[in-house]
């Protein structure tokens, strides 16, 4: 079914990367799918949103959050057809529970970044010697991360700074948001001297005006293996989108925000 173009960019701009998480709500079209979709994702998944449906007409409904959120969001029944989370243990655990039909794909592999607004003290380097000098300093009031109990990125920013030594200097300064679109938005914000966050939400062209970054290096953290599957009882529509992402239109997105992706089939 094709949809007017202004209803489907009506759509779109609700992905605004300082819109808070949403919870999946029962969508008044039968037929458009609601997919859960971790917050690192949010500008790459407009794109190809918009690419899903020039090339097949076909609509999805994005929901917004942490993995770990969206992952109890789904135990408790909300009413999703697919999820693409930022950590793959998330799906593996679901399809242990039963509540997907197999264990899905790893469709990227996620980075994270060193972030600093413009106008601020610190100059992101990637192995965060800036960070460790001003906060000997006392010059690090706000640091941003998303909240490691329930967001990858958040745990994995946290496995670098231990691996770097700072985490536990830097608890008087944390501020958490509950996913990282949210850390993103406080690191960014002016607010706060800088934050850790994801690689594909530093190149978003919404985002990278506002501050300068620096990537920290992979072995420093668990890798970010994000891997998606269908929910048990996904219609029509989420099976078209979960082969499109496996495909090469989708996979050409996801690299320019900064995700390694599969190279075959």
């Amino acid at each position: 079914m094709f949809l007017d173009r202004r209803a489907v960019l009506a759509g779109l701009v609700a992905l605004a990367l300082w819109a808070g998480p949403a919870r999946a709500q029962a969508d008044e079209h039968a037929d458009v799918p609601v997919v859960a979709v971790a917050s690192s994702l949010r500008f790459a998944m407009a794109d190809v949103a918009r690419a899903f449906t020039d090339d097949t007409g076909l609509v999805v409904k994005f929901s917004f959050g942490s993995s770990g959120n969206l992952s109890r969001q789904i135990r408790e029944g909300a009413p999703f057809q697919m999820f693409l989370a930022a950590d793959e243990q998330f799906i593996l655990d679901l399809h242990d529970d039963g509540l997907t039909p197999d264990a899905g794909d790893v469709y990227a592999v996620g980075r994270i970044v060193i972030v600093a607004p413009n106008g601020s003290p610190l100059t992101p380097d990637a192995n965060m010697d800036a960070l460790a000098t001003l906060l000997a300093a006392g010059r690090i009031t706000r640091f941003a991360i998303a909240n490691p109990d329930h967001a990858p990125y958040g745990m994995r920013a946290r496995e670098a700074l231990i691996a770097r030594g700072l985490w536990d200097d830097l608890q008087p300064a944390l501020i958490l948001g509950e996913n990282v679109s949210q850390a993103a938005q406080f690191a960014l914000s002016g607010n706060a001297e800088g934050g850790i966050i994801a690689y594909a939400l530093a190149l978003a062209p919404e985002v990278a005006p506002r501050g300068h970054y620096a990537l920290i290096p992979e072995d420093w953290h668990t890798p970010l293996r994000q891997r998606m599957v269908l929910l048990n009882g996904a219609g029509d529509v989420a099976r078209a989108f979960y082969t499109y992402l496996n495909a090469p239109a989708a996979r050409a997105i996801l690299s320019r925000y900064g995700f390694t992706v599969p190279t075959g089939g």
